[in-house]
């Protein structure tokens, strides 16, 4: 492994902050990094692992009745010298998501996809067809899921309590998760570079320590109780 990618880039109007609890710190406990981009970042830190350190730049590009980030994006640094870059979005239109794994031979993202390249005599890249299909049959061999999403996570706790299997995702990988996010927060807020792992000297450990070090990007002026309009979307379809 030698890079890995977050792109969890959402959408979402001015009025999506006028919802009362919405784009405050105190109520949401952050933006797009916390509460849009978390699932993606807690797949990416189960496969990946957490960084030795990161950078982070938070800002609000659009939403002017949020105190919170519509915008997020980090520079991850790990212990074996490799990087990753995660970037979580609430201004991209189209709200492509992807997670990216660029490894020394080939590269796979979910959704899925696999390239792969090899070097010609002056150091420019040619297919490598090769590589590319034997990836590509090593993964139309693996047997299908019987169950997916929620309905595979529910499944796999419920099996874990009746004694089935040890639990696949259990409260310290998100722990691990909230831990990331927050580090993220920190080195964006603070402009500061952060180490993984936080400790309760760190200003972003605990949530009064957010509340009292998070910077508003706006004060939050129009609120409602709810929305006439009630639809909701769920981004990316990984299933097609």
């Amino acid at each position: 492994m030698l890079h890995a990618q977050v792109d969890s880039f959402w959408w979402r109007g001015g009025r999506y902050y006028d919802l009362w609890w919405r784009g405050t710190w105190e109520k949401e406990g952050g933006g797009c990094t916390m509460n849009h981009a978390v699932h993606h970042l807690d797949l990416f830190q189960w496969m990946r692992g957490l960084p030795s350190e990161l950078r982070a730049v938070t800002a609000n590009l659009a939403h002017d009745n949020s105190e919170v980030e519509d915008f997020a994006s980090a520079l991850l640094s790990y212990a074996d010298g490799t990087m990753g870059l995660v970037t979580a979005s609430l201004v991209h239109h189209g709200e492509d998501q992807r997670l990216l794994f660029q490894g020394e031979r080939a590269m796979v993202a979910v959704p899925w996809q696999v390239q792969a390249a090899k070097e010609r005599d002056n150091g420019f890249p040619e297919d490598d067809a090769a590589t590319r299909q034997q990836i590509q049959r090593f993964y139309d061999q693996l047997p299908a899921l019987e169950l997916e999403g929620h309905d595979g996570q529910i499944a796999d706790f419920l099996g874990a309590l009746e004694g089935r299997g040890p639990l696949l995702v259990d409260g310290a990988q998100g722990r691990r998760t909230i831990e990331l996010i927050t580090a993220i927060y920190q080195s964006g807020h603070l402009d500061q570079k952060v180490r993984l792992p936080l400790g309760p000297e760190d200003p972003f450990y605990s949530r009064a320590g957010v509340l009292r070090h998070a910077r508003h990007f706006h004060e939050k002026t129009r609120s409602v109780e709810n929305s006439a309009d009630n639809t909701i979307t769920l981004g990316r379809d990984y299933g097609r």
